[in-house]
């Protein structure tokens, strides 16, 4: 453990909930638990039915609870409640992770080592399987060139055992949703979560703006939590491939000079016309329509956005930082972990 910071500056945890009391009864208290000096924990409840605020206020008093008029999803569900925050630093938290109490300390001893560490996430691991890496964050996001996103412990639906492999606090590309440190004021300055994202991609999103104004993004894996993960929408929705997709597109046109989001653009749709043709060989035509559909919400979504939150074409691109594409490695290659993959094709390792 590293040595204590003193005065230590306060934390405002985030946990954005909606109709998961049981989850909420699981996860909750070891955040309140938490063994740090000074932390205040936002419940922001989007509009729940099922007696979440009121279980909250009568065994935990100490949690503000931030009643929202109707569910306003992760995003928007986060801005409004960080609205709130007192801390220096806030923290992004799923209600379906569970955390040991000194898992704050670590995340904020690396976020004061360097004022150019925007944010920074620990270890994610399963909540039923605690030796195996969690699929919503790893030790860590990074991005290929063509805009797919895997983690150190996770790429596609491979999860590695984690055997300490990945212990190294470095710089990432993106870091989990389900659990970031984040500076406020940086969180303020970007604008926050983007709202017309809804939810999924987000984070990458974010990461990718804070890393365009100069800024790093890290993991501390000395820092562990257990996500139970699937608690907004399931594995093999439709609605979550659509997200998904409509998202990552959004996220390439709004963090790329046009010129290499029209070079980029002109692959994704060739591979991902390809894992349309096999949804629907696999019999699984909702995923095929999911992607057409996210093709045709991100084309209108597009021009919503104004120039001031795009690149200009003669801005430096900061690029994904893996150089390769991680469909052909890992379909073609069948490089299944992350150790698999050629070092020389990652930036700033």
């Amino acid at each position: 453990m590293q040595s204590q910071i003193t005065p230590a500056p306060r934390v405002s945890i985030v946990i954005v909930s909606w109709n998961a009391l049981e989850t909420v009864k699981a996860c909750l208290p070891s955040v309140v638990a938490s063994d740090y000096p000074d932390f205040e924990i936002l419940f922001a409840d989007n509009a729940s039915d099922d007696g979440t605020p009121e279980w909250i206020a009568e065994n935990f008093p100490s949690v503000r609870i931030v009643k929202h008029p109707q569910n306003w999803a992760f995003c928007r569900g986060n801005n409004e409640a960080v609205r709130h925050a007192t801390g220096k630093y806030v923290v992004l938290l799923n209600n379906d992770v569970e955390v040991p109490p000194p898992w704050l300390r670590p995340l904020v001893y690396r976020m004061e080592s360097d004022e150019r560490i925007a944010g920074v996430q620990p270890k994610l691991l399963q909540f039923d399987d605690r030796s195996k890496f969690e699929y919503a964050g790893g030790s860590g996001g990074f991005m290929d060139r063509f805009g797919f996103p895997f983690t150190r412990g996770r790429i596609f639906f491979n999860l590695e055992e984690d055997r300490g492999q990945y212990d190294d606090a470095i710089d990432i590309f993106w870091a989990t949703g389900a659990a970031v440190m984040l500076r406020k004021d940086l969180f303020d300055e970007v604008g926050g979560l983007d709202e017309r994202f809804v939810m999924h991609m987000e984070e990458i999103d974010l990461c990718w703006r804070l890393k365009r104004k100069g800024y790093r993004i890290v993991v501390e894996p000395e820092s562990r939590v257990f996500h139970i993960g699937g608690a907004s929408l399931a594995e093999g929705s439709a609605q979550k491939m659509f997200l998904n997709y409509r998202n990552n597109l959004l996220m390439l046109f709004k963090n790329l000079p046009p010129r290499t989001f029209r070079r980029i653009l002109a692959v994704r749709v060739l591979l991902d016309a390809v894992t349309a043709l096999r949804s629907i060989v696999l019999l699984r035509p909702g995923e095929a329509w999911a992607i057409v559909r996210a093709y045709a919400g991100a084309h209108v979504l597009r021009s919503s956005y104004s120039s001031d939150e795009t690149p200009a074409s003669d801005d430096p691109p900061i690029l994904p930082n893996y150089r390769g594409s991680i469909v052909i490695d890992y379909f073609l290659r069948n490089r299944r972990k992350f150790s698999d993959l050629p070092a020389h094709r990652f930036l700033d390792r």
